[in-house]
């Protein structure tokens, strides 16, 4: 009799630790899987960048890649440990209360790494900003803005550089807004302050002919997308009217299209005598009084 309950204890301990490796050998066949799909799935739906080369949108995949497989293994591996528990005869219960208690605690102290965490990925996921682009993060704990080259970006932090050589480490999950400064193209937006007295018509004229003219320019073409071009009278000012003029160039490219522009409007203006007004202060000294 008790031979006879010693060998079924036996094979009922074989039974238990044949379905745990029949488990561990199922998940790690699925993970394998899994793993493929999501590489082909990944690199299919990801719609490339038209800013950097084919090893900065291989590195954005990549990230990509490395975030769903590590999330889909964590939940393999949390459904596998579950129903070996369970073959053990464990009390998975009691286990899940207590994780579950740990869980609340960790996920307490530690909210502000899980919003920067998520915030990169949509940022990665949704193409927000890349390696390269000119950008300014706004938010909480950023009062003033931080604007600069991304210089890299990971699933936490991006570092930006700035013109003056500074290197900010800004995390992810504080920038609430995020103003990319050269996706797909730039802008360029020019106030011009001439006098009421200014014609202008002949400002118009002007303005468009030298957008013309730097399109055409071999130095300058390939950078321009839209010429400059009169958009309107803007305001008017206690002294002056502001012209508005617009145009699109390539990204990044604004603001050497810009200073070129104003350099040659200044030129143009001065020989068809329009004068660009600047601020001016007169001072008025009283009257001396005469004695007799």
């Amino acid at each position: 009799m008790l031979f006879a309950l010693m060998v079924t204890t036996r094979r009922n301990i074989g039974e238990i630790l044949l379905r745990i490796a029949v488990t561990v050998i199922i998940t790690l066949i699925v993970q394998l899987i899994v793993h493929a799909t999501i590489g082909r799935i990944v690199r299919r739906l990801v719609h490339p960048h038209y800013h950097k080369s084919e090893i900065d949108e291989r590195k954005r995949e990549d990230t990509l890649i490395s975030i769903f497989r590590t999330a889909s293994s964590l939940v393999l591996w949390l459904v596998a440990i579950v129903i070996v528990l369970s073959e053990a005869r464990v009390n998975i219960a009691a286990l899940l209360t207590g994780a579950g208690l740990i869980g609340v605690i960790l996920g307490l102290g530690a909210q502000n790494t899980i919003k920067s965490y998520l915030a990169g990925i949509f940022i990665i996921a949704e193409n927000q900003y890349r390696v390269g682009d000119i950008i300014t993060l706004n938010g909480l704990g950023i009062t003033d803005g931080i604007s600069g080259v991304v210089e890299d970006i990971s699933i936490r932090i991006t570092k930006l550089r700035d013109q003056d050589g500074n290197l900010h480490i800004v995390t992810n999950g504080t920038a609430g807004v995020i103003t990319n400064r050269t996706f797909r193209y730039s802008g360029i937006n020019i106030d011009l302050n001439v006098s009421y007295e200014a014609d202008v018509s002949k400002i118009e004229a002007t303005i468009n002919e030298i957008g013309t003219t730097m399109a055409a320019d071999p130095n300058w073409k390939d950078a321009i997308s839209e010429p400059i071009k009169f958009l309107r009278v803007s305001s008017f000012n206690e002294s002056s009217v502001t012209i508005k003029s617009v145009g699109k160039v390539k990204a990044g490219m604004q603001w050497d299209v810009a200073g070129e522009f104003r350099r040659r409007i200044m030129e143009a203006f001065k020989s068809a005598h329009i004068g660009i007004q600047y601020p001016q202060l007169v001072v008025r000294e009283p009257a001396s009084k005469t004695k007799h």
